[in-house]
């Protein structure tokens, strides 16, 4: 496998077929956005970065230097056999992508980034022996859990001061984030042998330094020795989601850690493995509920132990021979006491060292973080120390197959999957926010009022609520462009224009001169605009 820089042939003259239909547009990582300095023109508003070529520098519109400053968006010529080496591989629309070796592109999830800084300040957070180049220095490999990530202080925050990353995360000169290494995706020719990571990955080398990089350390950094022996008939690496992973744990008989945000579907993957599992919240329990009473009989003259109701009930549902889960929901949340009794089941598999766990009970708990419960405790490290952790990130992308089977009112799904940022919004305590357990009640308000928006403000919040009801007016509108009076025009902000406009785009295709003459009648500015997106989408 080599390293090589496309040419500006290649990108902009003559595009590779794999261009062809996306473009030469490339999205920046967030390692690329914290690493290659920002003069001012190295991003497109659109998510564009400026990258190297093989002809030296070139910005993202193929002016040949035009571009002082640049990231990186590495190229990989594949010699034979090495396509087995690649995993996921998609053809959509006429794309083929594939995955190959893993990067520190993304920052850190929010639901686990105070976890990782306070494993960091403690010394604790397990350093791999692995490093990762970042403009030109070692970083050490940590681990989190299950998941693998860099600890990364911006030097220089650009013409603003800041970074904002793709989480919308500000990120200002000094602070510290943590970079999760994902699996890299790539643009793949098999005719050509030829893969192109689909984003631009880092920055802050120069061109002949990112050259060297990328034929030396960059390679064996992007697969660490070992990974590629995963086609080894000795063994294995599967591909998981979230829900096979709790599957393979449970039925090995390893107790299970789910840690994820409330509304995040934690007991819902429970039921989905076991739909008659035992679930304890422990938040309205102590010691005594869960280990047992003791109880004076005075006709014997001697104390008897009574089983806990839950035991009593576990022990009825494993009657039937099959796997059965023994939930222990808000772990987290649980007093200091309590969870050192749970630790004790955990550990022997026996309540109140008398009365075993039936054999093909299975133990997954859950918690929530302490950013988001005042009332949440760490896990003490014994605790923690048994429990295989895994981390639920509920996103649109996972989320949406589940709203179909569950038949979530189609308002909500259009609306979320235009505007996945709102799928969950801050807590502030004083209205409602949204998140993806909110988001189902207002599905249910929306089906049994025959969709009145106005029931949605104190399930979601005010945002959230006047987001979702201009979106469905703006569709609304699509069908009648025509009816905006100039004085209604003259009365929109300039963020409001660029919506219609952005709404004009969409109905291009079906009636591009109605919409057009619409856009000419918010101004110069916007008609270039237009037109410029408008051609950019024709390309992909």
């Amino acid at each position: 496998m080599k390293s090589i820089f496309l040419s500006l042939e290649q990108v902009f003259g003559k595009p590779l077929p794999l261009l062809a239909r996306v473009g030469a547009a490339a999205p920046a990582s967030d390692l690329a956005l914290m690493t290659a300095p920002d003069d001012g023109f190295l991003h497109e508003p659109g998510g564009g970065i400026n990258y190297y070529l093989a002809d030296g520098c070139a910005d993202r519109f193929g002016r040949a230097g035009g571009a002082d400053v640049c990231a990186v968006r590495p190229a990989l010529l594949l010699e034979q056999g090495e396509e087995r080496l690649l995993r996921r591989i998609r053809t959509d629309g006429g794309v083929t992508t594939a995955e190959y070796g893993s990067y520190p592109g993304a920052v850190l999830e929010s639901s686990l980034r105070d976890m990782a800084a306070r494993e960091y300040a403690r010394g604790s957070l397990p350093d791999t022996g692995r490093r990762v180049r970042v403009c030109g220095e070692p970083v050490p490999v940590y681990r989190l859990g299950s998941k693998e990530l860099i600890r990364l202080t911006l030097r220089q925050g650009g013409v603003n001061g800041f970074v904002r990353l793709s989480d919308g995360t500000p990120v200002g000169e000094g602070e510290s984030v943590f970079l999760e290494l994902r699996p890299v995706r790539w643009l793949y020719d098999p005719d050509a042998a030829l893969l192109l990571s689909c984003m631009a990955l880092f920055g802050g080398l120069s061109r002949d330094e990112a050259a060297a990089y990328l034929r030396e350390d960059f390679l064996k950094e992007l697969c660490f020795e070992g990974e590629s022996a995963a086609q080894d008939a000795a063994f294995r690496v599967a591909e998981h989601d979230e829900l096979s992973l709790i599957r393979a744990y449970v039925e090995a008989n390893i107790p299970v850690f789910l840690h994820g945000l409330s509304g995040d579907g934690k007991s819902d993957r429970v039921r989905q493995i076991d739909p008659q599992a035992l679930d304890i919240e422990l938040v309205n329990e102590n010691p005594e509920t869960i280990n047992g009473r003791a109880i004076y009989n005075e006709a014997r003259d001697e104390i008897v132990d009574v089983k806990p109701v839950w035991l009593v009930k576990l022990e009825r549902l494993c009657e039937d021979g099959k796997l059965h889960i023994l939930f222990f929901d808000e772990l987290t949340n649980a007093t200091k006491q309590t969870q050192s009794v749970i630790f004790k089941i955990v550990l022997e598999r026996f309540v109140n060292n008398r009365w075993p766990l039936p054999e093909n009970a299975r133990i997954v708990a859950a918690g929530n973080d302490r950013s988001e419960s005042s009332a949440a405790h760490d896990l003490a490290e014994p605790l923690f120390g048994r429990f295989a952790h895994i981390y639920i990130r509920t996103t649109v992308e996972n989320w949406m197959p589940w709203a179909v089977r569950s038949r979530i009112n189609p308002f909500v799904m259009e609306f979320l999957a235009n505007n996945d940022l709102y799928l969950r919004t801050p807590f502030t305590g004083t209205e409602g926010n949204a998140d993806p357990r909110r988001w189902e009640m207002a599905s249910k308000a929306l089906d049994s009022s025959r969709n009145d928006f106005s029931l949605l403000e104190p399930i979601v919040g005010r945002e959230t609520a006047e987001s979702f009801i201009r979106f469905f007016k703006a569709q609304r509108q699509l069908a009648a462009l025509g009816e905006y009076t100039d004085e209604e025009l003259a009365r929109f902000t300039t963020a409001r224009r660029y919506q219609l406009a952005q709404q004009c785009l969409y109905l291009a295709a079906a009636r591009p001169e109605e919409a057009r003459a619409l856009v000419k009648r918010l101004g110069a500015e916007f008609v270039a605009w237009f037109d410029y997106m408008l051609e950019r989408k024709q390309l992909l």
